[in-house]
């Protein structure tokens, strides 16, 4: 059986290395998985012509929104936060699931970070998610923080369906916005260091970043006496969870693969 990860660009993905360590430790020595450049335009094509020998896709940036109209069916949750980052092939028809909300709600959990209120800085499909996971743990409401609200229409319509209230600001205000229990950050990259004075005195801090890691955001709250989880134990839990769909199985070495993982970033670090 085959599987991959698509997305654009897709050389730094973690998510062969993730899946090939369950793969060895399950036994299951006739399935691969590889990482394939694929952008929108060619998603269609690249599903298209995927046989009876692939069992599901993982699917990165910018592909989960893109996605949805050629699938045969999605998963409620998948619907709710409009995108899915997982496609499993049933008896010729593909299904869309969405774990990137299960791997944050496994992260904070592992980490022992129970919030009673929070705020999302970004707009963005990871941000959909992270409400997503919000309303999972009983959060009814949540305050977002953009650049420019009126990019952030969809991810409001997200929230509408989930039925979490939302309050969108500009990051202009963000040191007014900081008394909560969590702040979660989906910034891409390097975006949210310029951030990190402000979010020194937050009880919690999930950063969607894990390389490089920590973040300037991540040193600042840590080194303050806060609680910090990176974006890999997201990554992990949404990936023992795509396991799970496309092997169907549920006897997957989480520690196998976080120590895959982990092993696999100590060496790009170099």
């Amino acid at each position: 059986m085959r599987a991959a990860v698509l997305g654009s660009p897709i050389g730094h993905s973690l998510s062969p290395c993730l899946h090939r360590a369950a793969y060895r430790a399950m036994g299951l020595d006739g399935w691969s998985y590889e990482a394939i450049e694929c952008d929108e335009a060619r998603l269609p094509e690249v599903i298209g012509g995927m046989g009876p020998e692939w069992a599901g896709l993982s699917l990165t940036m910018p592909l989960k929104r893109a996605v949805l109209p050629l699938l045969d069916t999605v998963a409620p949750l998948a619907v709710e936060v409009g995108g899915a980052n997982t496609v499993i092939f049933r008896e010729g028809a593909r299904h869309g699931e969405n774990t990137d909300v299960y791997g944050i709600t496994q992260a904070l959990a592992e980490a022992g970070v129970h919030p009673a209120s929070a705020l999302v800085l970004g707009g963005g499909a990871t941000a959909a998610s992270a409400l997503g996971a919000l309303r999972a743990l009983g959060l009814g409401a949540a305050t977002l923080a953009v650049r420019d609200p009126a990019r952030a229409g969809e991810t409001a319509q997200v929230a509408e369906r989930l039925g979490v209230a939302l309050r969108v600001e500009t990051f202009d205000k963000l040191d007014a916005l900081l008394d909560v229990d969590l702040v979660i950050s989906t910034l891409p990259g390097e975006a949210g260091d310029r951030f990190a004075p402000l979010l020194a005195g937050v009880p919690a801090l999930f950063d969607v970043v894990y390389a490089p890691w920590p973040t300037r955001a991540a040193s600042t709250v840590e080194a303050a006496g806060g609680r910090v989880v990176s974006g890999f134990a997201m990554l992990l839990h949404q990936a023992v969870k795509q396991v799970e769909l496309m092997t169907g199985r549920t006897d997957v070495p989480v520690e196998d693969m976080r120590a895959a993982g982990e092993a696999e970033l100590r060496r790009r670090a170099g």
